[in-house]
């Protein structure tokens, strides 16, 4: 009985996180409408990327120092659900994001490894990854890394069985 209401919950956790993704679709239909090449605008080296596989790593090793994770995503993919222990300041298409990321960025020695996510959509044609990355670099910060969400959150990292964190878990 406990495993089937579990299998139970399981699925309705997926189905939220799809039709999260379904919904951030229609968000970033525009971004769809002009592709561009990942590789020609954006402002980050290769070794500035970092893939869920190895975030992962870094977040579950017990010895040394995690590295920040920051969400720059849309806040009801974030309540869907997250990185654990990831931080939001709202979206980074949008000047308040930026202005709470700057803020926050103030706060935040300049050589504290911190990796940034978005996961709305493809990572060529997402609206937030960039503008936030460029906003981190302005305010300062030298170790900033970028998580590498090929196609979005929900297939990249959660189908994955990378963990995750809900904000109803947090209470």
């Amino acid at each position: 009985m406990v495993s089937c209401g579990r299998r139970l919950h399981h699925r309705n956790c997926f189905f939220k996180v799809f039709i999260s993704f379904c919904v951030a679709l229609a968000l970033c239909g525009q971004a769809f409408t002009k592709p561009q090449e990942s590789t020609s605008r954006d402002p980050w080296r290769k070794t500035q990327v970092i893939m869920p596989e190895e975030l992962a790593r870094l977040l579950s090793n017990s010895n040394g120092k995690k590295p920040l994770v920051v969400c720059v995503g849309f806040d009801f993919l974030f309540k869907g659900a997250h990185i654990p222990h990831a931080q939001f300041f709202g979206p980074g298409r949008e000047a308040k994001g930026i202005e709470a990321l700057k803020n926050w960025a103030g706060g935040i020695p300049r050589g504290r490894e911190v990796i940034l996510y978005c996961g709305c959509c493809p990572f060529k044609v997402c609206p937030n990854i960039r503008p936030a990355y460029q906003a981190l670099r302005e305010a300062g910060l030298r170790r900033l890394k970028v998580l590498y969400l090929e196609n979005d959150f929900a297939k990249d990292w959660v189908e994955k069985g990378l963990p995750v964190e809900k904000e109803s878990e947090k209470k």
